[in-house]
């Protein structure tokens, strides 16, 4: 009797560890943003949480934690309790981030575990309706005309909006100046307030006001037209050939996340990108539902972050 509770007590501190990550969640999970609420960022979060619940039995509480181009966000996320309680909705930007700024909290390749893709957009290029700049042509030749006259609004320094606009000027041989956010809601505030000029936007954040009339969208960020805007050009085909600049969501969990995390969340995104609402809502802004495996996900933010580095040098921009 005596060794049998022996043996008991010996298991104890391993078995209750591993019932506990069984039992995972046990309790509400927290996914952060790093960018204000009504951007493509947070919209992508919302919209998949929900249903997500089915899968895990808890719900995603959504917190923004906007500032520096998303890193404030990431910042925290990176330094959570690799417990599962905290993830990161992680968009392009974050593997911008590093060739565009010193001195950053955290690796993005090396302080995180990839849960999936979630989904991907274009930019739009829009203008405030006033400026007077009918097509993408009609705006190079007024950029021309007075160098430094024209600023343009992005989600932040360093987001792929501000490469996308730095692509156009080295592209075009023109100079703008920049106006920074912290993210695409007071970026478009600005431009339909006409306190800016204009800016690349995520499709997805700009779409009900270039619907609504409020902003002017003069072409699209992908090599191709968009099925959203089958009649608004690319900027590719505006006489800028070769230009493309796009950007994707995607869950990320700290380092040392334990792997039935990752697999259970990587099966509730799937199922919920299944969705029917999921997918109408997303095609309703312009995102394309992606899903990938961990795995997958891993290989691009790599490849991004090598990518954007080698466009960042090749522009001769400094962090």
């Amino acid at each position: 009797m005596i060794r049998r509770r022996s043996l008991i007590a010996a298991t104890l501190p391993l078995a209750a560890p591993a019932l506990a990550q069984n039992r995972w969640p046990m309790r509400p999970i927290t996914v952060i943003v790093a960018y204000p609420a009504g951007g493509a960022n947070d919209i992508v979060a919302r919209t998949t949480g929900e249903p997500m619940r089915a899968v895990l039995g808890q719900p995603l509480i959504i917190e923004n934690r906007g500032g520096a181009a998303g890193t404030l966000g990431a910042g925290f996320a990176a330094r959570a309790t690799p417990d599962g309680y905290t993830l990161l909705m992680a968009a392009g930007a974050h593997t911008l981030a590093p060739a565009l700024q010193r001195n950053l909290t955290y690796d993005i390749v090396g302080d995180f575990r990839p849960i999936s893709r979630v989904a991907a957009s274009s930019f739009v290029l829009v203008t405030r309706n006033d400026l007077g700049a009918a097509d993408v042509q009609a705006l190079i030749a007024m950029a021309r005309a007075a160098p430094g006259r024209l600023n343009y609004a992005s989600s932040g320094a360093g987001a792929p909006p501000h490469l996308a606009a730095v692509l156009f000027q080295e592209m075009t041989g023109t100079r703008m100046e920049h106006v920074p956010y912290a993210g695409d809601t007071p970026a478009i505030a600005d431009i339909v307030a006409g306190h800016v000029d204009l800016g690349f936007m995520s499709l997805a954040a700009a779409k009900a006001l270039v619907d609504a009339g409020r902003m002017r969208a003069l072409a699209v960020t992908d090599l191709e037209r968009n099925p959203l805007y089958p009649d608004l050009p690319s900027v590719a085909e505006s006489g800028l050939p070769g230009y493309e600049v796009g950007t994707w969501w995607g869950l990320l969990a700290p380092r040392g996340t334990p792997d039935i995390v990752i697999d259970r969340m990587n099966e509730a995104v799937l199922y919920a990108l299944r969705q029917p609402e999921v997918t109408a809502r997303f095609t309703e802004l312009g995102l394309t539902p992606v899903g990938s495996t961990p795995e997958e996900f891993a290989v691009r933010i790599r490849d991004d972050v090598e990518r954007f580095g080698r466009i960042v040098r090749s522009a001769g921009i400094s962090p």
